[in-house]
């Protein structure tokens, strides 16, 4: 019979037959939903890292796909991490857990740090620890390739635009500082053990299964659940504020390619193209035939304490050396959206209000 190996393959005397690993961090979210799909298509063995759950989902029933296998583990607990990455032994790791809703980060700042800071170090130190690294070399063929998910909100208070990899961080929350402290140390890791880590800079990227928190998903529930009579108004913060957005499945295809590479580095991914809020509420409403202006109230309250005004990305790096582009833009992503929640509002399982209670503190 074959023979199941410790680095994702399968052997029987002279002949192996080589099946990749990879282990996700974050695997209930968006991008570790859209990025498990991805890597199942492309053959791999697909591991998903649970906090203590035989069967997690994520908000309105979404559950983690069936062919992905779960392992226990705890970005704040350093000893399941080892434990997992040495049960698992994957040819590639995906770092997105994290808490990763920026306005919650200022109630929570501290737990911010230990989950989507700290948790980066416990990460990268199991990946060393498991790998057996002790000092600066290059990394041979049984060591994981690392990807950690860092984000435009290290940019922050902006200081060019658009943004590349070389635009300095500032920072505008407790989320961005996190983020920058994970981002620096997997540069850390990279240079002083010579592992193969990177870091991907991601634009905001949204889809139907964003998480409802999320301006563009709120809005797309909103439009929906006003054109359907199951809500009147929608109460939103900052119209002005600037962002790039692009299909959450395109990035996660970016993601993939930087450990493709030859060499680690470190990429933009986004559009280069922004839009403010307010051409998403306009664009959302239009999309069901209502005038925007007739259901969205202005909360104060809603405001950030500081705001990022403006993200727009410059992936000129990932296009030239990984090949990648997005495919999905703004309109057609917007369009996407409102019509998955039209159908999520319609569907058996709003028959009571039952997604719309869940979602009424969120609006």
């Amino acid at each position: 019979m074959p023979r199941r190996d410790h680095i994702g393959g399968w052997s029987q005397g002279l002949e192996i037959i080589l099946t990749r690993r990879a282990l996700i961090t974050g695997i209930t979210g968006q991008d570790g939903t859209y990025l498990a799909r991805h890597l199942l298509a492309a053959g791999y063995d697909v591991y998903g890292m649970v906090r203590g759950q035989n069967s997690p989902s994520a908000r309105c029933g979404r559950q983690v796909h069936p062919d992905v296998r779960l392992v226990n583990g705890d970005l704040m607990d350093q000893s399941s991490l080892i434990s997992a990455v040495d049960r698992v032994r994957p040819d590639e790791i995906y770092n997105l857990g994290a808490l990763s809703y920026v306005p919650t980060s200022w109630r929570q700042p501290n737990t911010t740090a230990e989950i989507t800071g700290t948790g980066v170090v416990r990460m990268l130190e199991a990946v060393r620890i498991v790998a057996g690294i002790t000092s600066s070399r290059t990394p041979g063929p049984s060591r994981p390739r690392f990807y950690q998910a860092s984000s435009s909100e290290m940019f922050g208070k902006v200081r060019e635009t658009p943004q590349n990899e070389l635009t300095p961080f500032h920072p505008r929350s407790p989320y961005g500082v996190a983020k920058v402290f994970g981002h620096y140390t997997v540069q850390n890791y990279r240079e002083s053990y010579g592992m193969y880590a990177v870091s991907g800079m991601l634009f905001n990227h949204e889809s139907p299964i964003r998480g409802p928190e999320f301006v563009t998903r709120k809005v797309s529930l909103g439009a929906a659940a006003v054109k359907l009579g199951l809500r009147d108004s929608l109460r939103l913060g900052n119209l002005m504020a600037e962002r790039d957005w692009g299909f959450a499945g395109d990035y996660v295809r970016g993601m993939s390619m930087m450990l493709a590479q030859d060499e680690p580095d470190d990429y933009v991914l986004g559009t280069g193209i922004a839009h403010s809020v307010r051409e998403l509420v306009e664009l959302a409403f239009a999309h069901v035939d209502l005038d925007w202006r007739d259901h969205v109230v202005l909360d104060e309250a809603l405001q950030r304490p500081a705001e990022v005004d403006l993200l727009c990305a410059d992936a000129t790096k990932a296009q030239q050396r990984l090949g990648w582009k997005p495919t999905v833009y703004f309109e057609e992503l917007v369009g996407m959206m409102v019509d998955s929640d039209l159908r999520l509002l319609s569907g058996p399982q709003c028959s009571e209000g039952g997604v719309i209670r869940e979602l009424a503190d969120l609006w």
